[in-house]
């Protein structure tokens, strides 16, 4: 089975997005954990860009460059292949990147040069690094615009002068995965006849939503390294997505017949750190690390996730480094995923007539709150005390040890943004009153205060639903001691609401938890 080479370019093509500028504690911040992730090389920056672009290459490189090999691009000028080296030097495994132009629009109407002329820079540009450098890529921008006869030329000429990586640029998009494919394979074939050492790369750009498609055809038809983004970040819109590929090569590793080293259960966290620090949220329906992508809300979906998991998912959600897949409850939901949620809260032995009333109330209850949570389940079961009354201790039991918000007071200004809350808890009712950052950290902080659970807040995301008239809160918390991560989620037509009740439901989940 082959070995793919994973380059990821976050830092560099990735932080291209129009409105993002990383400072140097953010892309160490990045980097560091790209390592974690077993990324193969770090693209850390162009150095001839700006000083902060140099300081950042040269601090991964001196931080970072024993763990993982470390690349900064140059343009084929002596200038910038001296300023590349420079940084690069620190790192173990130095990879100096050169890029030019091969298609005609590139070269006649952005180098304003000669088919000759490029031939003629890229090869003294080569040769120069070459003496600096053992590691040269040389990328061969805007490739599937390019005349193919003159695009080999370009690559044999490129080869010959030093270069030890042939990367094929997909810069803007414009490759199928069919046409892709035969291209790869093409260049592949006289690549290796050439100079069977040479590794050949692949850089897709995702202006036809092709990106990942168009770099797995190339894995298929011979490519042997590939460069990627996390959350598939970049200018316009976008590369090609690592998270998508490594799993892709993971399920049908068998078809691919390759591999990469890429530990997958780092790419949840991975993709959250570019996300939050990049200020880019991921794409709901995004594959493998999008919100919904392990979330069942349909009900034949549901009932059949609930039986087996590999009925409805070919990738879990640990997999990636998640939290379980969440089954929803919603009004898509049938009596059999209601009764295996009333059956993890214990309540396991309801009879047909039981569940039937339930149902009946859950499903008055759905039209109303969209979403139906653990908490509310146990409202659900008072519904049946009047048939079977011996429920009745059990619900009052159960439930006493929960939290439910009564009434909160937010004060939002610049100086002091200050929470009250007032919450029950079995007979028992608290109120704190706390200062924060922020109205929704002061919130945060007085439900903590009630609630005193060691907890961490890991992510926090508000957002509109059903045309801007209801706010969807959504929490994740970890436990301070062993950081097991819980997720919950709320509805309401006040984001604040819509936040505290978020958080206080993630709290019962924990509670709800050390009962089981």
């Amino acid at each position: 089975m082959k070995k793919i080479i994973v380059l990821d370019t976050t830092l560099r093509d990735g932080e291209q997005v129009q409105g993002v500028k990383l400072n140097l504690y953010e892309k160490l911040k990045i980097a560091d954990q790209l390592k974690n992730l077993n990324v193969d090389i770090i693209d850390a920056g162009f150095p001839a860009g700006s000083t902060q672009d140099f300081k950042s290459v040269e601090s991964i490189s001196k931080k970072l460059g024993s763990y993982t090999a470390i690349s900064a691009i140059a343009r084929a000028v002596k200038e910038d292949i001296d300023l590349a080296y420079k940084c690069l030097r620190f790192a173990d495994n130095p990879l100096i990147h050169i890029s030019i132009g091969a298609s005609d629009i590139h070269i006649e109407k952005k180098l304003r040069k000669t088919r000759e002329q490029i031939l003629i820079q890229s090869s003294e540009a080569i040769s120069y690094a070459k003496r600096l450098c053992n590691n040269i890529q040389y990328s061969v921008e805007d490739a599937t615009r390019a005349d193919f006869n003159y695009l080999w030329d370009n690559i044999e000429n490129a080869v010959k002068a030093g270069a030890t990586i042939i990367n094929i640029a997909d810069t803007v998009g414009f490759g199928l995965p069919e046409e892709f494919g035969d291209l790869v394979k093409k260049i592949n074939y006289n690549l290796k006849n050439l100079n069977e050492n040479a590794i050949l790369s692949v850089h897709c750009h995702n202006d036809m939503g092709l990106a990942t498609a168009n770099t797995l055809a190339a894995i298929k038809n011979g490519a042997d390294k590939i460069e990627a983004t996390i959350n598939g970040v970049g200018e316009r819109a976008g590369n090609a997505a690592l998270e998508e590929i490594a799993m892709a090569l993971k399920v049908r590793d068998s078809y691919y017949n390759a591999y990469t080293s890429i530990i997958s259960t780092e790419l949840k966290k991975t993709s959250r750190l570019v996300s939050y620090i990049m200020g880019l949220d991921v794409a709901a329906n995004k594959a493998i690390v999008g919100g919904n992508a392990f979330v069942h809300s349909s009900g034949i979906h549901k009932a059949g996730a609930i039986k087996s998991r590999d009925v409805y998912e070919i990738i879990h959600s640990e997999d990636i480094g998640n939290e379980e897949s969440d089954i929803i409850l919603t009004m898509h939901s049938g009596r059999s995923e209601l009764k295996d949620a009333l059956s993890k809260l214990g309540f396991e032995k309801l009879a047909d007539e039981e569940l039937n009333k339930i149902f009946d109330k859950f499903q008055e209850i759905v039209e109303l709150k969209k979403e139906v949570y653990d908490y509310d389940l146990y409202y659900l079961i008072e519904s049946i005390v009047d048939i079977n009354p011996d429920l009745g201790d059990e619900i009052i039991e159960k439930r006493k040890n929960l939290y439910e918000l009564v009434e909160l007071q937010v004060i939002s200004n610049s100086i002091f943004p200050s929470a009250s809350v007032k919450i029950k808890r079995g007979d028992k009712t608290y109120k704190k009153s706390s200062i924060g950052n922020g109205v929704v950290d002061a919130l945060y902080t007085a439900i903590k205060e009630v609630a005193e659970l060691e907890v961490d807040l890991r992510e926090y995301k508000i957002s509109s639903i059903s045309k801007g008239k209801e706010a969807l809160g959504k929490v994740t918390i970890n436990l301070s001691y062993n950081k097991k991560s819980y997720i919950s989620r709320a509805i309401d037509t006040d984001i604040i609401k819509a936040s505290a009740l978020a958080f206080i439901n993630a709290l019962n989940n924990i509670i709800m938890d050390k009962n089981k």
